[in-house]
């Protein structure tokens, strides 16, 4: 699994062109999964009824897994909507992104290539006016460890960008955290150094969560 942080978009982006009468409406967001892109692309379509198409394209998750993208044309000429789009979004080096683009036909037909390059358009010139927020992966962990262990602990958590998440005391310690995947290795070899050995720590299932 790639360990290495990457971007999602920070904010909701909404940009609008116009090519030969037809409004061509753009919207970037960010959405986390694949469930979370159809649920976005469901309002535009809600919040728009009387569009003739609500085109689209995701990238669910890293920006390089393939697996997890998406698109559609909704109506227009296959391959003139949703892949120009996707081109856009999987050139862009950004994960968790939907990009939708609601169009308003002015009666002029643009042909397939005026329609490939309408809809690559607006998504390129709507990911210029992205901004983005670093995502890094992390990993949940469960620590057991005697009550004289916790301040090391926190202070490793603090050191190496972990995350206590929740805490159970009974005759000792368990610790629920979650620690950036770049960084177990060494926090795991300190804390077994730190604890001598008394500390002991069981990954559970990895998971990413948003950083700044």
């Amino acid at each position: 699994m790639p360990i290495t942080p990457y971007a999602v978009p920070a904010d909701t982006v909404r940009h609008e062109l116009e090519i030969k009468k037809s409004r061509f409406i753009t919207y970037l967001a960010h959405t986390p999964g694949e469930q979370e892109a159809k649920q976005f692309i469901q309002s535009l379509r809600e919040a728009y009824p009387d569009a003739r198409h609500h085109c689209w394209a995701f990238v669910a998750g890293r920006p390089e897994s393939s697996v997890q993208w998406g698109c559609g044309d909704d109506g227009e000429p296959a391959g003139t909507a949703g892949k120009p789009m996707l081109a856009q979004l999987s050139g862009a080096n950004v994960g968790e992104i939907c990009a939708v683009v609601v169009r308003y036909f002015g009666g002029i037909k643009l042909g397939t290539g005026g329609l490939v390059k309408a809809y690559g358009s607006s998504v390129q010139q709507a990911l210029g006016l992205l901004t983005t927020r670093e995502v890094a992966v992390t990993v949940p962990y469960t620590i057991s460890c005697e009550y004289a262990h916790i301040d090391t602990i926190e202070s490793l958590l603090k050191q190496y960008d972990g995350v206590q998440l929740d805490a159970e005391f009974s005759h000792n310690v368990r610790l629920s955290v979650r620690i950036d995947a770049r960084y177990i290795d060494v926090f795991l070899e300190a804390l077994k150094n730190q604890t001598r050995g008394q500390a002991s720590a069981h990954p559970l299932e990895h998971k990413t969560t948003s950083g700044t």
